[in-house]
């Protein structure tokens, strides 16, 4: 049985996830959020949806982008 690299708990459903040369095993999503979800650089917020990238850096929406200084980004509304 495998085990959560976040919680340590021993899983027979843990799964891997890869991003780039990352990659790690988890029991839930929660906790391979918690490991390899970028973080806002505004609001320090995990980032679970589509994000925003300016330049190499993450924001989690328009609001924190703009509050950054970055032009040019609309939401979709």
């Amino acid at each position: 049985m495998a085990v959560c690299e976040v919680c340590g708990n021993q899983y027979d459903k843990t799964f891997t996830v890869s991003m780039g040369t990352r990659s790690g095993t988890f029991d839930s999503f929660e906790c391979a959020i918690h490991a390899m979800a970028p973080r806002c650089a505004h609001c320090d917020c995990r980032i679970v949806g589509h994000g925003i990238e300016d330049d190499g850096t993450f924001y989690c929406c328009v609001h924190c982008a703009r509050s950054a200084g970055v032009s040019g980004v609309a939401d979709r509304a």
